[in-house]
């Protein structure tokens, strides 16, 4: 029962990082979680 309980909430964890990921692309943002806060000049 724990090993379920484990597994589904890294399941879920998983899942909510990849729906933010998505949700900053989406947007636009290239660099999610860049301490400069997309202030680089990196050109894509």
């Amino acid at each position: 029962m724990t090993d379920i309980i484990a597994a589904a909430v890294i399941i879920l964890l998983v899942t909510l990082a990849c729906i933010y990921i998505y949700k900053e692309k989406k947007k636009g943002r290239h660099c999610i979680g860049c301490p400069m806060a997309g202030k680089c000049h990196k050109k894509m």
